[in-house]
């Protein structure tokens, strides 16, 4: 029989060593303790990792963690929304404000700035992404996928931190199933108008399933839920796999019956990932539980080596 093991914390201690207190002990701490288990095998053995993103993670900070991973090779394959995408290509010009929850957002507007919880970005930053994506949008006759729309895109952003261009410059392929829910989509639009631009989103589903079928094994780190969720797990039904490593970081419960909170045991009823799979849901503010995460797997690695 394993017993609690009460914490105890100590000056200097580093990400991981609070990590391994958090084992023994029970709830959230014990689910954050066995996503970084589950992920450090993940990185350090032979698995295809995808990795999914909603959210407003990159508004939140967390846009570097993303874009260090795929550098690092750490992420095969990504699948974000198109707001992360938009926000990522801001961050490049420009920086995200520290704001008020509790502003009152009739004033923002009347400022001209946009708020998400405790974030600002102002209407010049959208003004100037409008410009710029202008100018870097590819103009083509011949239908692209959206992995080759967005990879050329990363390509003629200068800021080596973007999501976008670490992925172009280290080819890794950007799946984003809800391009058109976005600002990109709607600067696409526009853009069409008056030159040629022509993507087909669909054969982005053919590419997904043949990373599925060549993958010996596979990994998945979903933070949030929604539309890149669903599209990586769906990704592996016309496959004779599953994905046997699965992590989510999510704030959202199962009972309403969104995709959000589904949980990975109902993934498994779906064929989306194995019945013996290791998996595990931390259930949380993924801008507290995905930093410590990472830290505390790279910690482990960088010993290990």
């Amino acid at each position: 029989m394993d017993y609690i093991r009460q914490m105890e914390i100590e000056p200097g201690m580093d990400a991981d060593e609070l990590v391994r207190m958090m084992e023994r002990c029970g709830f959230g701490a014990r689910r954050l303790a066995e996503a970084v288990n589950i992920y450090e095998e993940m990185l350090s053995e032979d698995y295809t990792k995808f990795f999914t993103l909603a959210g407003a993670m990159v508004p939140a900070g967390m846009r570097n963690i993303v874009s260090s991973l795929i550098r690092d090779g750490r992420i095969d394959v990504l699948v974000s929304t198109g707001a992360n995408l938009v926000h990522d290509t801001i961050e490049g010009f420009s920086h995200h404000i520290l704001g008020d929850s509790e502003a009152s957002d009739a004033n923002l507007r009347d400022e001209g700035v946009s708020r998400i919880y405790d974030v600002y970005v102002g209407d010049d930053d959208f003004v100037r992404f409008e410009e710029l994506l202008q100018e870097v949008l590819p103009q083509s006759s011949d239908p692209m996928t959206g992995t080759d729309f967005l990879r050329i895109l990363g390509s003629r952003i200068d800021d080596e931190k973007s999501i976008l261009r670490s992925a172009s410059d280290f080819g890794v392929p950007i799946f984003c199933p809800a391009l058109s829910d976005s600002m990109i989509g709607l600067q696409a639009w526009l853009y069409k108008q008056t030159r040629k631009l022509s993507v087909d989103a669909f054969s982005d589903v053919g590419e997904l399933v043949d990373i599925c079928y060549g993958a010996k094994r596979s990994g998945i780190v979903m933070i949030g839920g929604g539309v890149p969720k669903n599209f990586a797990l769906q990704s592996m039904l016309v496959t004779p796999k599953s994905f046997e490593l699965a992590i989510q970081l999510t704030t959202d419960r199962p009972e309403p019956g969104g995709l959000s909170g589904a949980t990975l045991s109902e993934a498994v009823s779906w064929g989306k990932i194995a019945p013996e799979a290791r998996r595990v849901t931390v259930y949380g503010d993924a801008t507290i539980n995905f930093p410590l995460m990472v830290a505390s797997t790279l910690t482990r690695l960088e010993r290990r080596a």
